[in-house]
């Protein structure tokens, strides 16, 4: 007796998806033994972007951003200059008034210095500098960048304002404060507040070319190759491509990237917070962990080789 065509592709669909299962529970009991005992909450979300297995664990609850904020700006960059709205060979002018703490470079140059946004997205994402964050917001405005994450359809997505360093009000920065910002619900986010899934939404985006256009889209995931920080996602792997963001605070360390293995393009989120302890040298815990977990996820998500 042979079997009807039509019942076939439901058993297909039916074997299919407990072999994703149990992939997946597999997955997760590798990713919670890693975890078991860490001081800190663990944010992830992970897709092989070709055959589109994922991961998740709390991937849809809001986190602070901190430096990945610097993701999302620079999409509205490319896409203002798309539209027409921004030149990217424009210059933005350095002024002391402007010159912010932390990451980077511009706040050990002269003032009156002057430099194209193109320029500035460069050290905003290769080396997150914190000036050129706030020059950028300065010309853009944050309130720009929330509308077209609103648009993409990401609630969670958001610029609160700009970055602070050492300073204590937001009195000699212009627009410091996006609407979002000024709710005073979200003072807690700091500079910035997503989710690991939207963030990989905004990864899959670029990587099928889908944010402004195609060329756009290639021109930004090869700045995000660009990055200098590796001290968290695969920074133990050898000959792999990885186009990411990091940030870092206190008590929080996070990357978002997409890993190019050879069992496939890995995009993932990945936030560690509440961590007890300020620690600021590349071993800090929450770098460590988000190393290992991104290895556990690439082998975990990859396909056959």
């Amino acid at each position: 007796m042979t079997c009807k065509p039509f019942l076939l592709f439901p058993l297909a669909c039916m074997c299919a998806l407990a072999q994703t299962n149990t992939a997946s529970t597999a997955l997760d009991k590798i990713v919670q033994a890693k975890i078991q005992g860490f001081a800190g909450r663990v944010s992830i979300y992970a897709k092989n972007l070709d055959s589109g297995a994922t991961y998740t664990l709390r991937a849809d609850e809001p986190v602070r951003t901190a430096s990945t904020i610097k993701l999302p700006i620079m999409v509205e960059c490319f896409a203002e200059s798309a539209e027409g709205k921004l030149n990217l060979s424009e210059s933005l002018t350095l002024t002391q008034g402007e010159k912010v703490s932390g990451s980077g470079i511009l706040q050990d140059l002269s003032d009156g210095d002057r430099l194209p946004i193109r320029d500035m997205i460069d050290l905003m994402i290769v080396l997150s500098d914190n000036t050129a964050t706030n020059l950028i917001l300065n010309r853009i405005g944050g309130n720009a960048v929330n509308a077209s994450m609103a648009q993409l359809g990401l609630r969670q997505t958001r610029v609160m304002r700009k970055i602070l360093g050492d300073r204590n009000d937001l009195k000699p920065v212009p627009s410091g404060i996006t609407d979002e910002g000024a709710k005073p619900e979200n003072k807690k986010w700091g500079i910035g507040r997503s989710s690991p899934h939207e963030m990989v939404i905004i990864l899959e985006k670029l990587y099928r070319g889908e944010l402004v256009n195609k060329n756009a889209s290639q021109e930004m995931i090869a700045i995000l190759k660009k990055q200098r920080d590796q001290d968290g996602m695969g920074r133990d792997m050898k000959d792999v491509d990885i186009a990411h963001k990091s940030g870092a605070l206190d008590a929080l360390r996070s990357d978002v990237g997409i890993i190019f293995s050879k069992r496939g393009p890995i995009a993932m989120a990945i936030t560690v917070d509440d961590m007890p302890e300020a620690n600021w040298t590349p071993d800090n815990p929450g770098n460590l962990l988000i190393s290992s977990l991104s290895e556990i996820l690439v082998d975990g998500l990859g396909s056959n080789p």
